[in-house]
Order: structure tokens, then C-alpha cells, then sequence
């Protein structure tokens, strides 16, 4: 007879338990409490990246900025047969044409150079200015036309 007494809490206790646990997890699929806003603040990267335009007044550029943003991805590396910056090898017989060829040879490109080196925006008195910057790495004397305030 003692066997019956303690099967009787057992008998009620599973399903009480099962009752519980149902009713737990019916809750857990309760979409309306989760606020949007908050889940999508909660996930956002840790970095960000804003890009920001900067635009520069044609005509102020000097001819090391214009070398160093436009005709250094080429030149630095020698890419496509550009003469590299610096080598007075390379440079020599570009040297020998002038800096009004060299110059005429820039703004209308030559061989793998687009006009103007890639920089459509560029003047031609900004062109000047980096032909000679670029030509004078390489040993040459041009006066670079200066900056005009």
C-alpha cells in the first residue's frame, strides 16, 4: 500500500510541470514587444564609413598635389609603361622633347595615359604644374607656373 501513496504526487506533478514548460514556450514567439528601432540600434557595426566630397576650386591645385592623387598610381610603379617617377633614365628622352612637348603630350595623353593624366577636371595650367614637378624628380629645371591666389 505505501507503493500507491507515492505514485499519487508523481502522477500530478508531470503533468503540472508539462503544463508550465508549454506555456513558457507559447510565449517565446510573442513578436509585438520587440521594438525595432532598439533591435536594429543593438546589431549596428562597430565601425562606420562616411565617404565626405571634397572639392577643390579648378585651377588651385599645386603639381605635387596633382602628382600625388592622380599620376602616382602610375608613375611611382612604372604600371603600363609609364616612366617612373624619379628615374632620369626613363625621363631622358621625354625630357629631351621640352617641357612645352611634354606638357602638349599630357593634356592629350600618350600611349596607355589618358588626357590628362585620368584627371578630366584638371586646367592645363595644372597639368603644367604636375609635368614639371613630375619631370623635375627626374632631373629637370621647369618652373612650375605658380598657384594663382
Amino acid at each position: 500500500m505505501s507503493n500507491q501513496r507515492t505514485l499519487r504526487p508523481t502522477r500530478f506533478a508531470l503533468p503540472a510541470v508539462a503544463i508550465i514548460t508549454a506555456a513558457l514556450v507559447a510565449g517565446c514567439g510573442d513578436q509585438g514587444k520587440i521594438d525595432p528601432e532598439l533591435t536594429a540600434s543593438l546589431i549596428q557595426p562597430v565601425a562606420r564609413v562616411e565617404l565626405k566630397v571634397v572639392t577643390v576650386a579648378p585651377g588651385s591645385r599645386t603639381g605635387e598635389q596633382i602628382v600625388k592623387s592622380i599620376c602616382a598610381g602610375c608613375h611611382d610603379s612604372g604600371a603600363v609603361g609609364a616612366p617612373k617617377t624619379g628615374d632620369a633614365g626613363e625621363w631622358a628622352p621625354r625630357l629631351a622633347l621640352g617641357y612645352d612637348a611634354l606638357t602638349a603630350s599630357a593634356i592629350a595623353g600618350k600611349g596607355a595615359m589618358p588626357p590628362r593624366g585620368g584627371g578630366s577636371d584638371l586646367t592645363d595650367t595644372e597639368v603644367a604644374r604636375a609635368v614639371a614637378y613630375l619631370a623635375n624628380l627626374a632631373g629637370a629645371g621647369y618652373t612650375e607656373p605658380p598657384v594663382e591666389q
